[in-house]
């Protein structure tokens, strides 16, 4: 019977990842929550390790959404 820990460490089938992909205005983007369920961490604490580690992801990486876009 598999621990906790490695229960945990079992991959994605790849079939969940692209259905949280999305198309938004023509480029393939995942929501922030999408991302923190699959790491299996609070959206928050996602959001906390990209602001705190900026340099290790790409500047297109996270784009804030807002409302009243153009």
């Amino acid at each position: 019977m598999p621990t906790k820990k490695q229960a945990s460490r079992q991959l994605v089938p790849v079939e969940v990842i692209e259905q949280r992909i999305l198309l938004i205005r023509g480029h393939k983007v995942m929501l922030d929550s999408h991302l923190a369920e699959l790491y299996q961490v609070t959206t928050g604490n996602l959001n906390l390790a990209v602001r705190r580690n900026r340099e290790r992801f790409p500047g297109r990486f996270h784009v804030p959404a807002h409302e009243g876009g153009s």
